[in-house]
Order: C-alpha cells, then sequence, then structure tokens
C-alpha cells in the first residue's frame, strides 16, 4: 500500500473505532460536576434538574458532583484533567471558564485548550438592587446619587471576580460612577449584609433577589439582561434606563475534557437537547428565574470566545486580582 492508501486507511479505522466507542456509550454512570456548593445559587438548582432528567435519554445515572472552592476552579480544573472518555463532565458558568482566566494567575487550566463544549443550557438573569435606606428608586437615580458621592456607596458582591462583581464594575464604568467593592464569601452572605443595611448595593439573581424585593428588604433597580425578566416583569432593564447595550446575564452549560471524541459529543448534546426542550423542563427553568438557550457545541465554543474577550478587557482596565 501506498503512504496515501496507509494514511486513509488509518483514519477510516480511526473513525470506525470512534463510531463503535459512541455506540457503546455510556455503559456506566456519568459525573456532572458542579464547582460550588450545593444549594447555593439557581445554577446548582438548575444543573441538578437537568442531571436528573438526563438519566433517561443517555440511559445510565448521571450523578451530580459538587466540588466546590476558589469560585469554583477547583471542580472545574477537576474536570480538565479527567480523561476525555465523557464520564465526567463540568456544569460550567461564566465566571470559573470567562472570568477566573484573568483573575487568577496560576490558574490550573486553560478554557479554550483543555475543554471540550458540550451545549449551552440556560441562561439566568441578574440585577441590581438597593437597601430600602438609599434615597433612589431607579438607575437614573442611583447614578446621580453615586456621582454626589464618590466611592461612598458599599456594593457587594458574592466575590472578587465573581460575575456579580464584573457586572457592577461594568455598570460603574458605563455609568461613569465609583462605589466601593465589599466583596464575601458567595452570594448568600453579601445578600444578608445587604438587607442588614451593611452594604447599600447588590448585583445578584433576580431568583434569589425576588422574595426579598416583594418583603420590601431589597429594592430592585434594574435587570441585567436585554430582555425584562419574567420574574418581575415590571422591573425595566438597565439598557432601557440609559445603559445603552448593557447586558449581563450567568449562562450555564456543559463542557466535557478536551479530545472528547466527537460522537461522543454530539451523543450528549443531542441528549441534553431532549432535556432542555421538553416543556417541563422548560416550565422548570422559567419558575427558578432562569429561561432556556440551547446552543450546540460550535455556537457555544464562539460565546465562550466572545466572553473571554468582554471580561479580560474589563479584568484589565479595572485591575482585578484574586485574593
Amino acid at each position: 500500500m501506498t503512504l496515501i492508501q496507509n494514511v486513509v486507511a488509518a483514519a477510516l479505522f480511526l473513525s470506525a473505532s470512534l463510531l463503535a466507542f459512541a455506540q457503546n456509550f455510556p455503559n456506566r454512570p456519568v459525573r456532572l460536576i458542579m464547582p460550588f456548593p450545593a444549594g447555593t445559587s439557581v445554577n446548582d438548582v438548575l444543573g441538578r434538574a437537568l442531571a436528573q432528567r438526563l438519566s433517561e435519554p443517555l440511559g445510565q445515572q448521571v450523578i451530580f458532583d459538587n466540588r466546590s472552592g476558589a469560585a469554583g476552579t477547583i471542580g472545574s480544573e477537576m474536570v480538565a484533567k479527567s480523561p476525555p472518555d465523557g464520564y465526567t463532565l463540568l456544569l460550567a458558568v461564566t465566571g470559573p471558564m470567562t472570568i477566573a482566566p484573568f483573575v487568577y494567575p496560576k490558574l490550573g487550566y486553560d478554557t479554550q485548550r483543555d475543554f471540550t463544549p458540550v451545549a449551552m443550557v440556560a441562561l439566568a438573569p441578574y440585577i441590581i438592587v438597593v437597601h430600602p435606606s438609599v434615597p433612589a428608586k431607579n438607575l437614573k437615580e442611583l447614578i446621580a446619587l453615586a456621582k454626589a458621592h464618590p466611592g461612598k456607596l458599599l456594593f457587594a458582591s458574592a466575590g472578587t471576580g465573581s460575575t456579580p462583581h464584573l457586572c457592577t464594575e461594568l455598570m460603574m464604568s458605563m455609568a461613569g460612577i465609583s462605589m466601593q467593592h465589599i466583596p464575601y464569601k458567595g452570594g448568600a452572605p453579601a445578600m444578608i449584609d445587604t438587607i442588614a443595611g451593611q452594604a447599600q448595593v447588590l448585583c445578584t439573581s433576580v431568583t434569589n433577589a425576588a422574595p426579598f424585593i416583594k418583603q420590601g428588604k431589597i429594592r430592585g433597580i434594574g435587570v441585567t439582561p436585554m430582555k425584562r425578566s419574567a420574574v418581575l416583569p415590571d422591573l425595566p432593564t438597565l439598557d432601557e434606563q440609559g445603559l445603552k447595550g448593557f447586558d449581563v446575564s450567568q449562562w450555564m452549560g456543559v463542557l466535557a475534557p478536551a479530545k472528547t471524541p466527537q460522537p461522543i459529543v454530539q451523543r450528549l448534546h443531542q441528549d441534553i437537547a431532549k432535556v432542555v426542550n421538553n416543556p417541563e423542563y422548560t416550565k422548570f427553568l422559567y419558575q427558578q428565574g432562569g429561561e432556556p438557550a440551547l446552543l450546540g457545541p460550535e455556537e457555544f465554543g464562539a460565546l465562550i470566545r466572545t466572553e473571554l474577550a468582554r471580561w479580560g478587557k474589563l479584568v484589565k482596565a479595572i485591575k482585578v486580582t484574586a485574593e
């Protein structure tokens, strides 16, 4: 056989081997790693429900495994270094994938090099809220107050370099204002201190904020995506209130380790799509303050590249570093 014939034969053999491997996948339980603590975010709730529902089309149990630490980077690194066989997957969210690479100088993974996109699943909108003592009922009044008292307002966040932190920094940059950052170890303590008045401003998920807004413990200023939330439909977006083009949501998707065979990636995407397109799961997403946002591997990969460019530019401009 000629060299070309050998190469073609090898390629055909590899293709057949991968197809056979994919056809036998999965033959044991699959783990979906959540890189944050259990019950601390809407992503945990949505991801847990995804894992439960994904077991049926896959024909194997999908184990939802919380591996938290270092703002989501420990669990993410664990998946990056796992065998590329489709049995260990990452429930990926904005922070560890597209912000952490610029905040942590010695991160144990590279988002684009060490992962294979499988599917984006959902979006979860954020909201800017204030303590009721703050004399601002909308974004215009909050900006005016911050300009009148530069650096005096305290804004809480789920931690330095978290998506809510960067969301607030982006708002300040676009509005030309400054506030003092108070980082917490998670969204829950940040919310508790905002309700107590220890901080005046907070970016958090709509799901976390809605009950407290209805109780009058905090006041909603505006939601951060380009469209209003179904949970709080009367609250306008920041874009509507003058920050044109402001569009920030927490995205959630599934990544596999790099070099996972494409037939397995496609099988996983197809089964995830069945879950996301199921009306029951769609209803559940909206009830939890999220919304379905299904993207395939290529589209999801393009979104991640866009997000890396956006957040990288902001992090470098404001010189955020991990504590």
